[in-house]
């Protein structure tokens, strides 16, 4: 047995019912499972199952039991998913199929090594856990590669080799390359094949509050834990001696001891509230040592600040080639300066939060890290120290930036700057920019369907400078009636990852015209029939809490029309005016007699100043509005106000007027945004609505840009008529 498999099966447990602890007939045995901190094991949810609902509930215990036959007492702490009949679970369960049980008494228990990173496939595995399929209740393991994801979202992780037999569900699947757990063990295929969950499925816990404090705590513990054990037993029986072990030459660089020591640090810190705040880091750290333009490429879901580590080591496996001296000398360690500037960032941006028990624990990592950094090429320790202690006074002077305290000098060594001057941008293009708005927004696109009345939708993330990555997709579409279950948790997921600090991403819907009047800033992100109690950001519909915009999807195919390009300029710029998007409807409303034709629409729109905002008081992707909306869009207008229901008010008099007044008032194109929000806002209370503001019930805004993200320079269509050719 090698020492690696010596110390994992130290770990895994097996569970059983109450009572079935110390049963070795295996008669109430249910599955394995493994600590990954002190007093916590994680396993599947079937396992714990098989107890019912009293269980799933933690009404009831289960049985804990430890490689040296020691028998404690567990309660689940969570189950993912939870059954909708607890006491009828499903089969086979749903994943990602994890729960997590706490344990009584187990401070002292051997815990495996979580991996900080995506899971990198094929990978050379063993698997471990309990199993009396041989007759006798004992530790099974075997090897295999793990070969892939299943599904589209690559929710799980294919199994090749001598895979273990029934009983081992809920076991670590263990990266014998690396010395990390990727995974956790879920059912047995065909012959060699199977089924594990990655353990990057965790992070589904953190989707909400309660899970998300609770998988910190664990974390924490866990690399507390990792840090101790290496201080009492050294390399000789720790996971940071197993994982130096297995690192091949050379020696130096960001080793397992600098690892283990760092996440420890980072686990004391305020951890992030969303995957935006650490990408938003990684990709700074990236930029700065790579010194050139930088593509993220894959988009990744961090919910702590250890995994935004995990995402620096492509940069020393050779996904980039740039960090070879300009003299022909020897690369550079990126990966080592890369993880240290992004600590550096981590501790910068954790120190702008000011809370008082960061204090200590930022001091200690500023120390460590100004240590670390000593071998440095110069540029980047400099560049750690600046971002540890805010700038020298000449360079506060200089930039003018020295706050309203005016110049301050570097702050004492060891320390870090809980109040920190504004200071010049360290890396180019990255993050002083960024750290003024969301990380990235969320782009929803919806096709006009081809065949019969299904939509395919796309959710993308459109970063600064144009970069659009995608994350989720359904190229089989969808009704029009359920086109708002089935986009719930795509967007959901994509905004965790656009928001970053105080920044919140913006919801930009591409949609057909004739789905421009879907009540979008009403949506939404919770399940149906969940409740929430008083003003829950999370569960508030989307326009009272974010930009919430219309943009057109006909025209994003093709180059656009210099008329588009120039009235964005003039809304951008400004000052706004407004235009009836109908010429009759400020007095006549927008089902009153006399309407205008398409074609005198067109002429008179194409006439309005480039600053001037269509407005409208009924709906627009039918009858009339739709005809004006059709001239306004071919006129280029790129800002267009309208109020998205044709029936139940009288006031599109007052509607013209007050939305005369918002756009002068907002001046520009950007200034709307906030005026909308506390519109919707002011609107939403069913019980005593704001009187003043119930003329802009239902209010829509299209806000197209032409430039970002950029279209196509060429169209490519198949021969024929072009998709969006009205027939």
């Amino acid at each position: 047995m090698s020492a690696l498999d010596g110390t994992v099966r130290r770990a895994v447990v097996r569970i059983s019912a109450p009572g079935g602890g110390y049963d070795r007939t295996g008669a109430r045995f249910w599955g394995s499972g493994f600590f990954i901190a002190p007093g916590w094991v994680l396993t599947c949810a079937h396992v714990v199952g098989n107890g019912g609902g009293d269980v799933l509930r933690g009404a009831a215990a289960v049985d804990i039991t430890d490689a040296r036959d020691r028998t404690s007492e567990g309660r689940v702490a969570l189950a993912v998913p939870f059954p909708d009949d607890p006491d009828r679970p499903p089969r086979p369960w749903g994943l990602p199929d994890l729960a997590l049980v706490e344990v009584a008494g187990a401070d002292d228990a051997e815990c495996l090594w979580l991996s900080d990173r995506s899971a990198i496939v094929p990978a050379p595995i063993s698997l471990h856990g309990w199993s009396q399929d041989t007759g006798e209740l004992a530790l099974r393991f075997g090897l295999g590669t793990a070969n892939g994801g299943d599904g589209r979202d690559g929710a799980a992780m294919l199994l090749r080799g001598e895979i273990p037999v029934e009983g081992c569900s809920g076991g670590p699947v263990v990266d014998t390359g690396r010395g990390a757990v990727i995974g956790v063990s879920k059912a047995r295929g065909k012959d060699t094949a199977g089924l594990a969950v990655p353990i990057t499925a965790l992070r589904r816990i953190a989707n909400e509050r309660p899970g998300r404090d609770r998988l910190h705590s664990i974390i924490r513990a866990h690399d507390r834990h990792h840090l101790r054990r290496y201080r009492t037993v050294g390399t000789g029986g720790s996971w940071t001696g197993l994982q130096q072990a297995l690192r091949p030459p050379p020696g130096d660089g960001f080793t397992p001891v600098l690892r283990t020591h760092l996440f420890a640090r980072l686990a004391d810190l305020t951890q992030p509230e969303t995957p935006g705040e650490v990408m938003l880091l990684v990709e700074a750290a990236k930029r700065r040592v790579i010194q050139a333009p930088y593509q993220p490429g894959v988009e990744h879901d961090p919910r702590t600040w250890r995994e935004g580590v995990g995402l620096l080591y492509d940069l020393r496996d050779g996904g980039d080639r740039a960090g070879r001296a300009k003299d022909g000398g020897p690369d550079r360690d990126l990966e080592l300066e890369a993880v240290l500037l992004y600590a550096a960032r981590v501790a910068a941006a954790v120190s702008r939060l000011g809370r008082g028990p960061d204090l200590a624990p930022l001091r200690e990592l500023g120390t460590w890290l100004e240590g670390q950094a000593e071998p440095l090429p110069d540029v980047i320790r400099e560049d750690i120290h600046q971002i540890l202690h805010g700038g020298a006074d000449e360079a506060n002077a200089a930039e003018g930036t020295g706050g309203t305290d005016g110049p301050r000098g570097s702050a004492p060594p060891g320390t870090v700057e809980l109040r920190k001057p504004e200071r010049r941008d360290l890396a180019p293009g990255a993050a002083a920019a960024a750290q003024a708005r969301a990380r990235a927004d969320v782009l929803v696109e919806i096709d006009q369907p081809l065949y019969g009345d299904l939509y395919r939708w796309r959710v993308k993330l459109l970063l600064e400078d144009g970069v659009v990555t995608p994350l989720r997709a359904d190229e089989d579409g969808v009704p029009r009636t359920r086109l708002r279950e089935k986009l719930r948790e795509p967007i959901a997921e994509a905004l965790l990852q656009g928001d970053a600090g105080e920044y919140l991403a913006a919801l930009h819907m591409v949609l057909p015209r004739e789905l421009f009047d879907e009540p979008l800033d009403a949506w939404q992100l919770t399940p149906p029939g969940a409740t929430a109690e008083g003003f829950d950001p999370h569960t508030m519909p989307l326009g009272q809490r974010r930009v919430v915009v219309v943009r057109d999807r006909r025209r994003r195919d093709r180059p656009a029309i210099p008329e588009w390009r120039r009235r964005w300029g003039g809304t951008t710029r400004g000052p706004l005016t407004a235009v009836p998007l109908r010429r009759e409807a400020p007095v006549k409303g927008h089902d009153g007699p006399g309407r205008e034709g398409g074609h005198a629409a067109y002429g008179r729109l194409s006439d309005a100043p480039d600053t001037a905002v269509p407005v409208y008081c009924g709906e627009v992707a039918a009858g009339a509005g739709a005809t004006a909306m059709d001239a306004a869009l071919a006129a280029g207008h790129a800002v267009v106000i309208w109020r998205r229901c044709a029936t139940g008010h009288a006031d599109c008099a007052e509607f013209h007027r007050e939305v005369s007044r918002l756009v002068f008032e907002a001046k520009t194109a950007e200034g709307l945004h906030r005026r909308i929000r506390n519109l919707r806002i002011r609107c939403a209370d069913p019980d005593a609505p704001d009187p003043e503001a119930l003329w802009a019930r239902s209010i829509a805004l299209l806000f197209d840009s032409p430039f970002h993200p950029p279209l196509p320079d060429t169209p490519l269509y198949a021969p024929g008529a072009r998709p969006d050719d009205p027939p």
